[in-house]
């Protein structure tokens, strides 16, 4: 995970990625074995990376603060798992919880909950 940054809105920001020996894996490289399901993995990945933040998220009007987008969109649309595993990563904390944790428990925590995350995409 690089760095994170606050925004003067109030969104936390970083960049996280997986990579390997060879560089930055695709998402195929942790689809399930059986092959990437129908669905674009960022759709399988954000509700598992909110639910493994659940409760430090700030919900507004009844949406989850959060935000993932691909650093690079993918060469074919029709196969939205070949395409690096480099995502941006954008959140809103619940005030009281981030102010009772210090910013290397709070990035440590978002970088758990994203290597559950991804770990949880090989399952169908």
């Amino acid at each position: 995970m690089a760095r994170p940054s606050d925004a003067p809105d109030g969104w936390w920001l970083a960049i996280v990625w997986v990579s390997d020996d060879e560089g930055v894996v695709s998402f195929r490289d942790v689809a399930p074995a059986a092959g990437p399901p129908p669905d674009p993995p960022l759709g399988r990945l954000g509700p598992a990376l909110s639910g493994a933040l659940s409760g430090m998220i700030l919900e507004d009007d009844g949406r989850l603060q959060m935000r993932l987008g691909l650093i690079a969109p993918p060469d074919d649309p029709a196969r939205p798992w070949r395409v690096p595993l480099a995502l941006r990563i954008a959140f809103r904390f619940e005030p009281a919880r981030a102010m009772a944790m210090r910013p290397n428990e709070l990035a440590e925590t978002v970088l758990a909950g994203f290597v559950h995350a991804v770990e949880g995409l090989d399952r169908p």
